[in-house]
């Protein structure tokens, strides 16, 4: 950040849960000059297993902004390419791109636990961060000036006092949901899977994410319905997941001698070591409401999907990051209370499309009935000689931005309308309620930088000719907000190329580098509005109350 928050008039922010989402919700809070205490009901940080490995590079960024994401990319393992097979033929394959030039790679595998690592050490590095240990919460109550959370510790009751509180316990928020009246509706998934994280030297598979659909090698009987992942991770290791029967024993099969041949299966005569194994199930489930009063719930707490697709941290990080500024503007008087409603907008929109992007992939994947699994085989069949069966072949849209074109923050464009989704592995134009392009930029005096680097300083206004109205709007809103002539910051094109940004038009950037606004040669009243709008405000703008722009 460009300059220091102003010190924070509250006690800490309550964050629950010490898991990647609480860290990063932390550090993030932390950025905006907005203490957090972390509450973890565990005894110490417990590194078990691969978990959620599969960084996308917006994440990445996120986590820049804190000081991880270029050590976690750097220590990941990055890969470009998905590819998807059926039985021994391969049916397509993507590439992810981006326009501008961005940070990161597309996808970054790196295990959990080792991502837990890095961000508890930037977290000892940030004195606004108090974690703290065998902090089991059993109550939460709100009133109108803020939270008051009741945890039992191995020292008795501790009772903390909090502005507002962001619930980031996993799975396992139960307790805490049921107590803020929050319903978390969906479905539960029969079908298991079995993970596998082995070490082996296996040339050529470490750049690329393989989905097999019915292997002739899955087994000895027949493989029809079922699938496996193959996902690249650092030090030469590798997550394999399988689908296996209702009645699979891990134990059973680890003691046969059965694991090792469905192993071998895979990786032939080439020595490996098992580094972690588990079998799971999955749900695909919401909460109805991610905002209760002062109180916002994040993360896996508040939506499950199923792993296909790396959708889930991936997403937490995104509610992360609504959630902290949001709170660090309200906090600080430059947003009414009612800008928390929108973290409920925007994220629940996000978790609703996260859900139906992955249920629709399970129920691929897995046909829960006979009429879908006849459907299932005939596209797959197809797809080997017809290019419009491979696209309704669904082993995993991968994790994407959401964004925020029907939020009521977002101030629309007829002229950049949404168009939906684009096919995988692109991405939409940019416009209103669009994750804004990466690009390399140059402010006067401070040399090279990365316009979102800028962006997450505050609002953001990118005007492409006169910068005189954006100015005054800038300085006539409460909250950083900063101007950047693309002419000035963006000689080479780079960026203005990645926008298509027209002549006189201005951008308006949120805090969590979303398109806000674009604006046609607008008044200062219009940019002043749009930045209202981005903050909930109320109150409307007239040209005659603010000084003369033209």
């Amino acid at each position: 950040m460009s300059s220091p928050p102003a010190p924070w008039p509250h006690p800490p922010v309550a964050v629950l849960g010490a898991g990647p989402v609480g860290q990063t919700t932390a550090l993030l809070l932390a950025r905006w000059g907005v203490p957090a205490v972390v509450l973890d009901l565990r005894p110490a940080r417990d590194a078990v297993g691969s978990r959620a490995i599969c960084q996308q590079r917006d994440v990445l960024d996120v986590w820049e902004s804190v000081g991880a994401g270029r050590r976690i990319a750097d220590e990941g393992l990055t890969w470009t390419t998905a590819r998807t097979f059926h039985r021994d033929d391969e049916l397509f394959s993507h590439t992810f791109t981006e326009p501008g030039a961005p940070a990161f790679p597309p996808f970054v595998n790196l295990s959990q636990s080792r991502t837990e690592q890095i961000l508890d050490e930037v977290i000892a590095a940030q004195p606004l961060v108090d974690v703290r240990w065998d902090h089991r919460v059993v109550h939460v109550g709100q009133d109108g000036g803020g939270v008051t959370v009741r945890c039992a510790t191995a020292s008795g009751e501790v009772v903390l006092r909090a502005p507002f509180l962001v619930v980031c316990g996993g799975a396992r928020s139960e307790d805490v949901r049921s107590r803020l009246g929050v319903r978390f509706e969906g479905r539960g998934f029969d079908d298991r899977f079995l993970i596998c994280d082995i070490r082996a030297d296996l040339p050529g598979w470490a750049a690329e994410r393989r989905f097999h659909f019915d292997p002739t090698w899955l087994d000895t009987t027949s493989s029809a319905g079922r699938q496996v992942l193959i996902h690249p991770c650092p030090d030469s290791t590798f997550r394999i997941d399988w689908q296996v029967p209702a009645s699979f024993d891990l134990d059973a099969e680890a003691a046969s001698g059965a694991l090792d041949e469905r192993i071998r299966r895979i990786v032939g005569d080439t020595a490996y070591e098992i580094v972690w194994m588990s079998v799971y199930r999955f749900q695909s489930r919401c909460a109805d409401r991610m905002r209760r009063g002062r109180v916002l719930i994040a993360g896996d707490a508040a939506h499950l999907f199923s792993p296909f697709g790396a959708r889930g941290l991936n997403s937490g990080v995104a509610d992360a990051e609504n959630a902290a500024w949001k709170i660090a503007w309200v906090g600080r008087g430059w947003a009414p209370e009612r800008l928390l409603e929108s973290y409920h907008d925007e994220r629940h929109a996000a978790a609703g499309e996260n859900l139906a992007v992955t249920t629709a992939t399970m129920d691929f994947l897995v046909p829960q009935d006979e009429r879908a699994a006849r459907h299932r085989a005939a596209v797959l069949a197809a797809a080997a000689v017809d290019p419009a069966a491979r696209a309704r072949v669904d082993s995993g849209r991968l994790a994407e931005p959401f964004w925020y074109v029907d939020s009521p923050l977002t101030t629309p464009d007829p002229t950049r309308p949404f168009r939906g989704r684009p096919p995988r592995g692109q991405v939409h134009p940019a416009g209103p309620g669009v994750l804004l392009p990466d690009a390399p930029v140059t402010v006067p005096g401070g040399g090279p930088v990365r316009i979102r680097e800028l962006a997450r300083d505050g609002f953001l206004l990118l005007t492409a000719g006169d910068a005189e109205p954006a100015r005054r709007a800038a300085a006539a809103v409460a909250g950083p907000a900063r101007v950047l002539a693309l002419p000035e910051v963006d000689p080479g094109g780079t960026l203005t190329a990645a926008l298509a940004a027209r002549p006189g038009e201005v951008w308006v950037v949120r805090p969590d580098a979303h398109v806000a606004a674009v604006l046609p040669r607008p008044s200062t009243a219009q940019i002043v509005a749009a930045l209202h709008r981005a903050v909930a405000h109320p109150e409307e703008v007239h040209d005659g109350a603010l000084p003369a722009s033209r």
